[in-house]
């Protein structure tokens, strides 16, 4: 489990392809500090599992469906990503509840300035917007954003200072494809609601 604060940038220092599958070698420093095989680190907003590290890097495995479902196979060396570890019991959630399960891939489709933030518009196919409410959360590559505005098959999100200097997407443009994740708690509800097991949670109490 995650908070979407991400920790560092790390830089992708070398891929092992496979046929469906890969592994990533990856520059970093601040999650190296307390690191164990077989920890969770978050990678652009993806879960995954460290099988190796050193001083300096550590190594994780991608597996077919992580790369079918997000943009993590699009990445080649030197590139930045975003990293988290697994939030630790009894720590504060600044963020919110992210999972590290990517739901679909996005594209920037405008960006702007606004004084000092930043905003940015992503595109994302009709069947997800359900999940997405105005001054709701969604991770976006791995970092906790609020909703700020929303269309038919697009949202937008407003970065302060800190998330433009502290995460990737500071260097993300027009067209650049991004990991997406929506709140958890809203896709329980309607499976449950879906399946009549709300006991009492209905679409006339949601409303």
């Amino acid at each position: 489990m995650f908070t979407g604060l991400i920790e560092e940038i790390g830089v992708i220092r070398r891929i092992l392809r496979k046929h469906t599958s890969s592994q990533l070698i990856i520059g970093a420093e601040r999650v190296l500090e307390d690191l164990k095989i077989g920890d969770s680190v978050s990678t652009n907003g993806v879960c995954l599992t460290v099988v190796q590290f050193g001083d300096q890097h550590m190594m994780v495995d991608v597996m077919p469906e992580t790369m079918s479902r997000s943009g993590l196979g699009n990445l080649r060396v030197g590139a930045r990503v975003n990293l988290e570890r697994a939030m630790p019991v009894g720590a504060r959630l600044g963020g919110h509840i992210v999972t590290g399960h990517i739901d679909t891939v996005g594209s920037i489709i405008r960006q702007r300035e606004d004084v000092n933030a930043r905003w940015l518009t992503i595109k994302v196919d009709k069947k997800w917007m359900r999940y997405i409410v105005e001054k709701g959360s969604v991770a976006v590559d791995g970092v906790s954003l609020t909703v700020a505005d929303l269309g038919d098959d697009h949202f937008s999100v407003s970065l302060i200072p800190l998330t433009q200097a502290d995460t990737t997407l500071q260097y993300r443009r027009i067209g650049d494809a991004v990991n997406l994740e929506f709140d958890i708690l809203g896709k329980y509800v309607e499976r449950m609601v879906s399946r009549g097991e709300s006991q009492g949670i209905d679409r006339k109490f949601l409303i």
